[in-house]
């Protein structure tokens, strides 16, 4: 995640862990076998490393190193840091994505909602596969919903006359993701076999505004950040806010459907088969 991103809150974020990692695990469900042995795999924008965790158990022998640059994230991804039974390792290292350079060839990169937060992200695909070891896999998952009421009333309620003046640029657009149909071509154009989809997950929400809560954890943090200095601000644009979403996502009889659509894609490098 960049290093100017607004401070994470872990707790938030992992209040709806399952299904923020189901979209990893399916992820990780189309990476093929590593051609390492030991594998050597780097997750970029580990988070919290609840989902980097979920690698050592697929190469119960790799090295895995965890990378973030957010240090609330950091601190709480060491829960998981150390060695694995199998006699692997799984660690945690600062690094802003924008700028990582691998010390050494991988077997597998990977990274779970974080290019979204990287303007220009598909610049850093020709440097990633480089640094694959022949066979090596690039694998990504982001977020493809800023069409999507959550993202799109956000943007217009910053947008209005209230609040234009305080929040102007600080909200990311629908450019902050690529069609599959371009992160496709990009990826072919270095040379890999690509695999490229996209899923729609329909998440079962309880609890009271739970899109609202949801998007305090992601989307709504640059929001929370700019308005922090002026508390009686910050908690009118969440008041209005939250009234939008609640009729833009209503409660049914078992709990609120929240509708998210995710990209995803897999890299092979030209390598042994």
């Amino acid at each position: 995640m960049p290093a100017t991103a607004p401070a994470w809150d872990p707790a938030q974020y992992l209040r709806h862990a399952g299904h923020r990692a189901r979209p990893f695990a399916d992820l990780l469900a189309r990476v093929p076998g590593l051609p390492g042995d030991p594998p050597r795999v780097a997750d970029l924008g580990c988070g919290p490393g609840n989902v980097t965790a979920l690698l050592t158990a697929r190469w119960p022998t790799a090295h895995v190193t965890g990378y973030d640059s957010s240090p609330e994230m950091l601190q709480r991804a060491l829960d998981h840091a150390g060695p694995t039974p199998a006699g692997g390792r799984l660690d945690f290292a600062p690094a802003d994505v924008r700028t990582w350079e691998p010390d050494a060839p991988h077997d597998l990169i990977i990274s779970n909602a974080t290019l979204q937060w990287v303007p220009g992200h598909t610049g850093l695909f020709a440097r990633w596969t480089d640094a694959l070891a022949p066979g090596g896999t690039l694998a990504f998952q982001v977020p493809g919903n800023f069409d999507a009421p959550s993202h799109r009333l956000m943007r217009e309620l910053a947008a209005s006359p209230r609040w234009r003046g305080r929040l102007a640029g600080t909200l990311r657009h629908a450019e902050a993701v690529h069609t599959p149909g371009d992160y496709l071509a990009r990826l072919a154009g270095l040379g890999c076999a690509a695999d490229v989809w996209e899923t729609t997950y329909v998440h079962l929400l309880t609890g009271a505004d739970p899109v609202l809560d949801w998007v305090r954890g992601t989307g709504l943090r640059p929001v929370l950040a700019a308005l922090d200095d002026d508390p009686e601000a910050r908690d009118a644009f969440v008041e209005e806010y939250r009234t939008v979403l609640r009729a833009a996502y209503p409660r049914g009889p078992h709990g609120t459907p929240f509708p998210f659509r995710r990209v995803f894609a897999v890299a092979r490098k030209d390598g042994p088969a």
